[in-house]
């Protein structure tokens, strides 16, 4: 019988997922659950309310038949995925890109930027990140080791009285440069951005770049929702030789075709970049999903050809315009999207009741959290309070806003838009 001592607490979790406060999806899941209008209208996560396009799901269900389809993929993607990605996007990037050394599919897009830390990131190195952020961004540095420093885009300053647009949110050049030290080694861009719908103009990405190639930095930059830009939109690795050869472009075949769970994402850049993104995604999961990947590939062959990207750019305006209408309608200032498919509602007019009962989870977090909970519990429509994408510091910037996801059937935003007519009697 061995005398080795038992080890104290041997169910004690890692720090890095440890002492967690309640995340913003629980606490929104809980409201819907317990609210007294049912059912829920949920305008907060951005998953589409429709199915994927015909060709898209045809080619799907012609994969299941298809036996080397339902068995393990090479790691770094399907060939003929990764050769149609290739296809669509060189004439975006303006040279060839190689599919075999140049592109790695990975299991979507957050696990492909999950890759790319946790092949370039060790622990100590510092990473740039844009508030408000993707939440997922966070816990994917923390989780290789590496230590955030956050740069974040100022408001419009007339965000709370009118109207403006996702393009006046500005970011200063000075403070990126004054977050950048000896132990930075990436910077991540969101473009078109989540939750803002910024697409950052051609000069604010030349002066990034510049910065990073001075600096030595690689750009990871998050272009998942490159097909729905409403205004023009640079991509950041086509603005010179030196910026290219250090940026990765993230991508997602989920947000592109509206099927989000399928979880197929894929990265571009440098052989050299790439060849560790799909070290680390190999050491991961391996390999991603093979039906889809197949299906996704159908979906790059032949989406141009049939008009989709326009055909999806065009619906995707033309609901941003319908939801909006009930924004215009009450006097609630907005930020006006210019690529993707959420908006920001600044509902600084709306005055909450003194005496109204939150519950303690909603009660110690600023005032978006409180009126996302109430815009459930009296309305019946769910939305996201964009503080959770802002650290303790810059809470202040975002708690009068809201995010809405338009990517539903015309239908339901009608329903959400006639719920929302219920904020008139709480406005100031």
């Amino acid at each position: 019988m061995s005398s080795t001592p038992l080890r104290g607490e041997p169910f004690r979790p890692a720090s890095r997922v440890a002492g967690q406060k309640q995340d913003v999806w629980t606490i929104i899941n809980e409201a819907a659950t317990a609210s007294p209008v049912q059912p829920i209208i949920n305008m907060g996560q951005g998953f589409f309310g429709y199915n994927p396009p015909k060709f898209i799901t045809d080619a799907a269900k012609d994969a299941l038949d298809k036996v080397d389809c339902n068995q393990y993929s090479p790691t770094k993607g399907r060939p003929r995925l990764k050769k149609a990605i290739a296809k669509a996007y060189s004439p975006l990037f303006g040279r060839d890109i190689d599919p075999e050394t140049e592109v790695t599919i990975t299991t979507g897009a957050n696990e492909g930027m999950l890759s790319a830390f946790m092949g370039f990131i060790e622990p100590g190195d510092e990473v740039v990140v844009f508030e408000p952020f993707f939440d997922q961004y966070i816990s994917n540095i923390e989780m290789a080791g590496g230590v955030i420093r956050y740069v974040p885009l100022q408001p419009p300053k007339n965000g709370g009285t009118e109207v403006s647009s996702a393009g006046d949110w500005t970011v200063n050049m000075a403070d990126i440069e004054n977050a950048f030290n000896s132990k930075t080694k990436m910077i991540v861009l969101n473009t078109p951005h989540n939750p803002v719908g910024k697409i950052f103009s051609k000069s604010e990405l030349q002066g990034i770049g510049d910065l990073c190639v001075k600096h030595n930095l690689i750009v990871l930059s998050d272009e998942v929702y490159d097909r729905l830009p409403f205004t023009p939109f640079t991509r950041v690795a086509t603005l010179s030789p030196a910026i290219a050869a250090r940026t990765l472009t993230v991508g997602s075949a989920g947000k592109n075709f509206y099927c989000t769970g399928w979880r197929v994402g894929y990265l571009i850049g440098p052989a050299n970049l790439i060849h560790y993104v799909a070290a680390a995604h190999t050491r991961i999961c391996f390999s991603s999903v093979s039906p889809l990947q197949e299906a996704a590939a159908v979906g790059f062959e032949k989406a141009e050809e049939l008009g989709f990207w326009e055909q999806s750019r065009r619906e995707m305006m033309g609901k941003v315009e319908r939801f909006c209408a009930v924004f215009d309608e009450l006097g609630i200032p907005y930020s006006k999207p210019e690529g993707g498919y959420f908006v920001l509602a600044n509902l600084a007019r709306i005055k909450l009741p003194d005496d109204y009962d939150f519950p303690a989870q909603v009660a110690d977090r600023p005032r978006d959290f409180k009126l996302a909970w109430f815009l459930i519990m009296e309305l019946g429509v769910a939305a996201i309070p964009p503080t959770e994408f802002y650290t303790q510091k810059n809470m202040w910037m975002a708690e009068d806003w809201l995010r809405f996801a338009v990517c539903k059937e015309d239908d339901v935003l009608e329903g959400a838009k006639e719920r929302l007519r219920g904020l008139k009697k709480y406005m100031s």
